[in-house]
């Protein structure tokens, strides 16, 4: 399994200009404001939550971070660059993962084949380093097991360990997570946060988007809450749960 022990990582001007940024986004749908001018950003190595209850807004931006939703106004950089033009597959290329709430793995292939059909896109690696990579991925995620087992039959935790190493796959350098928690058992939970973790461990900058608030807070180096629209309150999970705004 990846290691599950956060750890520091190493920061320096280079790094820091390494992030994830949302400039004033704004959506609306005809005269309803779903969400009114928000900034945020994750650094590469960190985790941030977006948390708010159901109707917020959380979800329509997460969606225009991704590029499944186009935002009125503001911008979405990727270390430095504007993409808030660029498609989700574009925006792939440039280092931004994706892990859909709903099941997104194929269901009558086998875990290694799901994770081979995401290694297929690396132009990066020649078919000899795809098997490498897919062979320790299996291994890191505790997938050797049911390396053969297709899609249909898997449990929730096992989908979501077989998603986590696709995810990695495409090499992301950000990594959002759409409800992560959801569909999954106390144990496999425990499981995921193991996962997130081994995420920040090599770099990567992690959203989490969930409604599973103790779960997410207690990943999240920083997290913003959503209130009708607008960021209400931003900080480290003792902040936020502090903070009467949110209460």
């Amino acid at each position: 399994m990846i290691n599950s022990k956060k750890q520091k990582q190493p920061t320096n001007k280079a790094q820091d200009e390494q992030q994830l940024q949302v400039v004033n986004l704004s959506k609306s749908y005809g005269k309803k404001k779903v969400i009114i001018d928000i900034s945020l950003n994750v650094k590469r190595g960190e985790v941030i939550g977006l948390l708010g209850p159901n109707g917020c807004g959380k979800t329509t931006c997460f969606c225009m971070l991704i590029g499944l939703l186009k935002p009125n106004s503001g911008k979405i950089m990727i270390n430095g660059m504007d993409v808030t033009s660029l498609s989700m597959h574009k925006r792939c290329k440039l280092g931004i993962g994706y892990l859909p709430q709903d099941g997104s793995i194929f269901r009558d292939l086998s875990v290694a084949d799901n994770i081979m059909a995401a290694l297929e896109f690396r132009e990066d690696l020649k078919k000899s380093q795809r098997q490498e990579e897919l062979e320790r991925l299996l291994k890191d995620f505790a997938l050797q097991g049911i390396r053969e087992s297709k899609g249909l039959i898997l449990s929730g935790g096992e989908r979501r360990r077989t998603e986590m190493a696709r995810l990695l796959a495409m090499n992301p350098s950000f990594a959002l997570l759409d409800e992560p928690f959801a569909g999954v058992d106390p144990i496999a939970v425990d499981s995921i946060k193991e996962m997130v973790t081994g995420l920040v461990n090599k770099g990567i900058g992690v959203i989490i988007n969930d409604h599973n608030v103790a779960s997410t807070l207690s990943l999240c180096d920083r997290s913003y809450v959503i209130g009708e629209g607008v960021i209400i309150a931003e900080g480290t999970a003792k902040e936020i749960v502090n903070n009467k705004k949110v209460r």
